[in-house]
């Protein structure tokens, strides 16, 4: 089929069932993908021969200021390294409909990776370039009232919005994203959406840690995203 790897996510449901707490078992599903990422290095790609087919692992950031003992931390990043050729990390998904808020507030993105690589003099940052830092072109409209709810929307969704409410679009400075306010059917809502300034901001975070990006997902945005490209 001329694929060029596989991008696997396992992590997550890693955690949710318990294997990551289990020292013998988290060490289990390390080798696992360390096996898999060689195993792929040991192909030859069809699309061309003269590369390897590759690895891209997807990786949760923390939601806390501290690591817990389910969470990617910077020993395995350090002990994958050599096998995977990229670290997808979803730097989105913070708020949710029982929790509205902005989608990826740029502290805790900055929080993460500093947690995951340290600072500038130790070995994990120098793993910097593997890190794919994740960008939503998503958005989430939230309900405020009546009840909890609400969930992610897209572009299309987005400028239909702006076009029935006309709202005031608002600067979250602590988030460093915009959103607005609106009511429908007695219900208030809260709209967080990226913008060219959130997302511009985003990408500056990314150059000055020597980042990649990982964009969830292009057909979701809006087409002047790509401006900033």
């Amino acid at each position: 089929m001329g694929y060029d790897g596989i991008v696997l996510e396992s992590w997550s449901r890693w955690a949710a069932y318990g294997v990551l707490n289990d020292p013998d078992m988290r060490n289990m599903a390390l080798q696992f993908i360390k096996q898999l990422g060689e195993a792929l290095h040991s192909v030859s790609s069809m699309a061309d021969a003269a590369r390897h087919l590759e690895l891209i692992y997807v990786i949760s950031p923390p939601h806390s200021e501290k690591l817990g003992e389910y969470n990617f931390g910077p020993q395995d990043l350090q002990q994958l390294s050599d096998a995977i050729d990229g670290f997808s990390l979803m730097t989105y998904d913070f708020s949710g409909p029982h929790r509205p808020g902005p989608n990826a507030p740029l502290n805790w993105i900055r929080s993460s990776l500093h947690m995951l690589l340290g600072d500038s003099n130790s070995d994990a940052h120098g793993q910097a370039h593997k890190i794919f830092l994740g960008i939503n072109f998503y958005g989430n409209d939230f309900i405020l009232s009546e009840g909890l709810g609400g969930g992610a929307i897209t572009g299309r969704d987005y400028i239909s919005l702006l076009e029935k409410h006309k709202p005031v679009l608002r600067w979250d400075d602590k988030s460093a994203e915009h959103f607005f306010i609106y009511s429908h059917n007695n219900a208030r809502h809260a709209v967080f959406y990226p913008s060219l300034m959130s997302i511009s901001m985003r990408l500056d975070e990314a150059r000055d840690w020597g980042a990649g990006l990982s964009i969830w997902e292009i057909g979701q945005g809006l087409d002047y995203f790509f401006d900033l490209f």
